[in-house]
């Protein structure tokens, strides 16, 4: 049975990998072929198997799609009213020329929290230029620092899409995992964005002779309000679970800072404010706003389709009982869980070449485990960053966004391995040796 078991999810993964690196299927419809074929594989009946994919694909989107769709259209307004911009500028303009890496880095990280990594930089991309104009060191000197700082948040701290969805199929606190996404991503932002970017930056020399026309607004925002307001859906979630964790009997007073803190609430308020707030009061109409609201959730979708077929996947190994054999084994190993899931991840990652895609493979495989462990609140947290690290590690030509950076920067493809590439597996071994410090520790 055991051998069964193990061929089947041997198999399974294998298939994935083929259909995507391969056939160039979607990830959603190749992963949901991967789970049902490991169940056929693992000897599920096909009545079970149905009744499987219902089960695991509900049970993930019934969160996720909510918090995915509400920080889409954040990000959105966000982006579209100029408040990401506004965020750069403002903080270029408080830590001045010789600081420019690290405002450059808090900026991606900032502006990282609603907005998706490629979007990000797009959007921030005509800051590089100006700053490099001023100073003439190199482009990348500049460039690694902002794509640090948006890789990390990417990729470690909620609202974004892929930690959301790896902390909903694992079951981690959401507090936490932002708790812990700042302690693992802000150390591997340094190392990666700053020290690498300098070094890097001082022997890769790209000029870009005239630096793009600023993009005109309707009127300039006011600093603190978009500050505020990014900042608001993160604020109320660390309360709740700070009210949670302090305040064992509920009263009223915390039960109003549990339902404001809660990811749905949190974000319900923060779109009212960008909507009203930096959309309507600069000028914008209301069919404006619905219509950058409906095409921000374009990308969305496509997050949460793939997001409910990794919780198919994560069902499948849950009710043939893989997920508890590999635990077994890995234990017999002597294999820690959290080396497990950060291979695991960079794994898929390296492979396939999609961080989100890896993410959610990585929790698929690894929540069934759970079961087997006796984690807390801070462990499963670290888990979660631990997976979010090996996602990021090896940005190479399979991902598109090596093909971004490349073509932004006017990099060669040697030159985009020596940076970004580089840059991204110093992020992703930094994030795993904090998430273990974390895991060993909590």
């Amino acid at each position: 049975m055991k051998i069964q078991l193990l061929l089947s999810v041997l198999g399974g993964m294998s298939l994935l990998l083929l259909l995507i690196i391969r056939l160039r299927l979607p990830a959603f419809i190749a992963l949901l072929i991967a789970a049902i074929v490991t169940a056929l594989m693992a000897g599920m009946e096909t009545g079970q198997i149905i009744e499987t994919v219902q089960k695991g694909m509900g049970s993930t989107l019934g969160f996720v799609a909510t918090v995915v769709g509400l920080g889409a259209i954040f990000g959105g307004i966000l982006e579209k009213t100029g408040g990401a911009e506004k965020i750069a500028t403002s903080l270029l303009n408080f830590f001045g020329e010789k600081k420019a890496p690290l405002a450059l880095l808090l900026t991606g990280f900032m502006v990282g929290i609603p907005v998706f990594f490629d979007v990000g930089f797009i959007i921030l991309f005509p800051m590089l230029p100006a700053v490099h104009q001023k100073t003439k060191k190199s482009l990348v000197f500049y460039a690694i620092p902002l794509l640090a700082g948006l890789a990390v948040t990417h990729a470690f701290i909620p609202p974004t899409p892929g930690p959301i969805a790896v902390a909903d199929i694992l079951g981690a606190n959401l507090g936490m995992v932002i708790v812990v996404g700042v302690l693992a991503g802000l150390p591997a932002a340094y190392t990666s964005g700053l020290l690498y970017g300098k070094y890097i930056g001082n022997k890769i020399d790209i000029q870009i002779p005239h630096a793009p026309e600023p993009v005109a607004r309707k009127s300039e925002l006011h600093t603190g309000l978009v500050f505020a307001i990014l900042l608001l859906p993160i604020a109320l979630i660390l309360m709740s679970t700070v009210a949670k964790t302090v305040y064992k009997n509920e009263n009223a007073v915390t039960a109003a800072i549990q339902l404001l803190g809660h990811p749905f609430s949190a974000l319900i308020l923060a779109n009212i404010l960008a909507w009203y707030v930096l959309g309507r009061n600069y000028g914008f109409s209301t069919r404006q706003l619905t219509e950058i609201s409906s095409k921000s959730m374009q990308p969305a979708g496509v997050i949460i389709l793939v997001t409910g077929a990794g919780g198919v996947l994560k069902q499948v190994l849950v009710d043939t009982g893989a997920g508890k054999m590999i635990a077994e084994a890995m234990q017999d190993a002597g294999l820690s869980i959290i080396v497990f899931s950060f291979l695991a991840a960079t794994i898929v990652r390296v492979l396939q070449g999609s961080a989100t895609v890896a993410m959610i493979t990585a929790a698929g495989l690894v929540a069934p485990l759970l079961a087997s462990y006796q984690l807390n609140a801070v462990e499963v947290a670290a888990l979660v960053t631990s997976i979010a690290s090996g996602a990021t590690m090896l940005s190479h030509l399979n991902d598109s966004g090596f093909w971004l950076v490349k073509e932004f920067l006017h990099l060669s493809e040697k030159q985009g391995l020596q940076t970004w590439t580089i840059a991204s597996s110093i992020l992703g071994l930094t994030g795993f040796v904090m998430s273990c410090l974390i895991f060993w520790v909590g």
